[in-house]
């Protein structure tokens, strides 16, 4: 990671917090339990990838941070809201996220599904109520958002895809068709919303939804990549769960071998989407490059 990234992204995780805890109602505010829980889930670190990347693509289109954040944080939260309720037993059946009891195991199974709740709708409120943006941009914002989010092509989709392909041998379409919902979706929002509020033109929209698209695929097989090579120290949740739970995974469809070598394609093709763009694009493609290499 060069220093300049590491320096945003260190910032960006900052202020993304700050904001956070800003809109959040605090442990006392009643229903305490709940907003406890919110707050155990959600100010628990994490590396605030999906607000940086939407801060950063504004960035680069000359937006203010100001106009950006509470969208960022938005983004966020609707992040963490899908972490609690894919921890569930339900779901994926973790007991650790962002190395501390997953929000079910610290309080309990209906805490948790309320908080979860909870985050989703705070989410579209902050941007409802931004009054740094226009009500037509907030509006378009809630729409890309809520879209990515959800069904049938979106985030909650991805999910159902995922548990589908459990068990079972998936082929190399489907397994894309899983994480372009499920991870890539709400990336691709998180980056084109950034160049939403930057009015970003039409061609420059869509170079900025491949370059995304790409990065979201990227994030995926790199994930899958550690759940097998990495430790409960480096990622802060339980490795091997994927094995375990027999769910499609680039390793298991294709090899580690194979996997790292999509993983060059895919990095390839989000830095040609970014050639296409005359702005100063040098952070996304350092974004790009973080992903191909990250450890955690």
């Amino acid at each position: 990671m060069t220093t300049n990234l590491e320096t945003f992204l260190a910032a960006s995780r900052e202020i993304v917090d700050r904001k956070l805890n800003e809109l959040v109602p605090s442990s006392a505010t009643e229903p305490q339990i709940l907003h406890k829980a919110i707050r155990w889930s959600l100010l628990a670190g994490g590396k605030r990838f999906r607000p940086a990347l939407m801060l950063a693509v504004g960035g680069a289109f000359g937006v203010e941070t100001s106009k950006l954040l509470s969208t960022a944080a938005a983004l966020e939260m609707i992040h963490t809201y899908s972490l609690i309720h894919d921890d569930l037993p339900a779901m994926d059946d973790d007991d650790l996220r962002r190395g501390l009891p997953t929000c079910h195991i610290k309080f309990d199974e209906a805490t948790a599904i309320l908080a979860g709740d909870a985050l989703q709708t705070l989410a579209f409120q902050t941007i409802a109520e931004d009054e740094n943006l226009t009500a037509t941009i907030r509006v378009r914002l809630i729409s890309e958002i809520a879209r990515a989010a959800g069904t049938p092509t979106g985030m909650v989709a991805g999910q159902v895809f995922d548990l589908e392909g459990e068990k079972r041998l998936v082929t190399g379409a489907e397994l894309e068709k899983i994480h372009y919902a499920k991870t890539g979706q709400m990336i691709r929002a998180a980056a084109r919303c950034g160049a939403i509020v930057g009015g970003a033109n039409e061609n420059e929209l869509s170079c900025i939804s491949v370059y995304a698209t790409e990065l979201g695929l990227l994030f995926q097989i790199t994930d899958d990549l550690l759940d097998v090579t990495a430790t409960v120290k480096d990622l802060g949740k339980t490795p091997g769960k994927d094995a375990q739970a027999e769910k499609a995974t680039y390793p298991g469809l294709y090899g580690l071998a194979e996997a790292r070598k999509l993983a060059l394609e895919t990095h390839r093709k989000c830095l040609d989407a970014l050639a296409e763009i005359e702005k100063p694009v040098t952070l996304l493609g350092e974004i790009a490059d973080y992903i191909l290499f990250r450890k955690t």
